[in-house]
């Protein structure tokens, strides 16, 4: 599938906030980046006054810029909604955000967050992202990918929303260590392990997922469409 995801066009990865494109698809990221694929990162949020600073909203985009860099992004996309807010945002003002990027960047493959994580936020940019890869289009991305976010997907209501139960897996035995690399120059949001925003967690369950298909470490994801 990677193979086929390589040929086919550029890829976005929808993160809802600055580092999930990280924990979520670092390391496929960086062996399509290898792979010459053109790989974009759509930051859907940003933070606003009062809850977050401009030294703080500073701080996380220089991380992300020098993450993306390490990971091989060939470009980086702000939409600049509201961070922690986007129950209140308009809904049809979120699609048109996403919608647009997509168009914009041409994307065939999108990667965005799993509709059963705990944050409104991801849930919010499931939907739109779903809104903007709609087939009627004259051009639209054919296949999406729900990734896992740890401290997010992790604490979702068993039974009440849905499961994380990837049916993809992506070997990243040979990109595990920049995806760490790249997280770990997200410094402001790093947490002392065993919390899951660390590199322990993030090393432990890139170990988990691979070895659930033999392999060293792994990314796995959720097919939500693929069309031929």
């Amino acid at each position: 599938m990677l193979r086929t995801i390589e040929k086919s066009g550029p890829v976005l990865v929808i993160a809802p906030h600055p580092d999930d494109e990280v924990l979520g698809v670092g390391g496929t990221m960086a062996r399509l980046a290898d792979a010459g694929t053109e790989i974009h990162v759509a930051i859907v949020t940003t933070g606003r006054a009062p809850r977050f600073s401009v030294d703080q909203v500073d701080t996380v985009r220089a991380e992300a810029a020098a993450a993306h860099a390490k990971l091989g992004v060939t470009q980086t996309h702000y939409l600049d909604c509201p961070a922690a807010g986007l129950r209140e945002y308009a809904h049809t003002e979120l699609n048109r955000a996403i919608s647009s990027v997509v168009q914009r960047t041409g994307a065939q493959t999108i990667f965005a967050p799993h509709p059963g994580d705990i944050h409104l936020d991801h849930q919010l940019s499931f939907l739109s992202a779903l809104v903007a890869a709609r087939p009627h289009q004259p051009d639209y991305p054919t296949r999406v990918f729900a990734y896992e976010t740890l401290s997010e997907t992790n604490w979702n209501a068993p039974y009440l929303t849905p499961g994380f139960l990837p049916n993809l897996f992506v070997d990243i035995s040979d990109t595990l260590q920049r995806k760490l690399d790249a997280f770990g120059l997200f410094e402001s949001q790093q947490r002392a392990a065993p919390h899951e925003r660390s590199v322990a967690s993030l090393t432990a369950l890139a170990t988990l997922r691979g070895a659930t298909v033999h392999r060293d470490a792994a990314e796995a994801f959720v097919t939500i469409r693929i069309v031929e």
